[in-house]
Parts: structure tokens; sequence; C-alpha cells
């Protein structure tokens, strides 16, 4: 009998498509690190890009933007991790 705790796609998989799967919910969960690295960096940068953006003048706050480019990876790589890892995972 099927496993019915699984999505209905991967319930009749072979073993080359759950490897598959596999493969891809691990470049999921590594995306999803490398996304809490840059969204803990960008925690750091907060300090300095609000001491850039008082003291730097005219349009040269490069923390500010160092800080700006953290957080939008960090949301595209968690993102983009989260989709990869979508589906049952492996144990429960």
């Amino acid at each position: 009998m099927a496993n019915l705790t699984i999505p209905v796609e991967e319930q009749n998989a072979s073993p080359d498509e759950i490897e598959i799967l596999d493969r891809r919910r691990r470049w999921g969960l590594a995306l999803q690190v490398i996304a809490g690295q840059f969204g803990f960096f960008a925690i750091l940068l907060t300090l300095w890009s609000g001491q850039d953006l008082t003291y730097s003048p005219g349009w040269l706050h490069p923390m500010f933007y160092y800080n700006v480019l953290a957080v939008v990876a960090a949301l595209g790589f968690g993102g983009y991790g989260a989709y990869l890892r979508r589906g049952a995972p492996e144990f429960f």
C-alpha cells in the first residue's frame, strides 16, 4: 500500500526520482542556510548603515547599500530555498 502521508506525485516515484527529490531538498536546505547567514550579516550591518546614513554626505552611503544587498540576498536565497524544499520531508 502506498504511503498516504506524502504528496500524490511522490507516491509512485522510482528510486531515481526519489534521489532527484532528495538532492533538490538538500540544495533547498543549503540555500536556506546561506539565507540565514546573509540575514545575520544584515542585522549586524544595520548598526553601521544607520551611522552611515547619518554622517555620510550626499548619495555616498556604501554601508546602507551593502545592508540592502544583504537583505535582498537573504530574502532571495530563503525564498528559493523554501521553494526547493517543498513537499514532504524525508523523515517525520
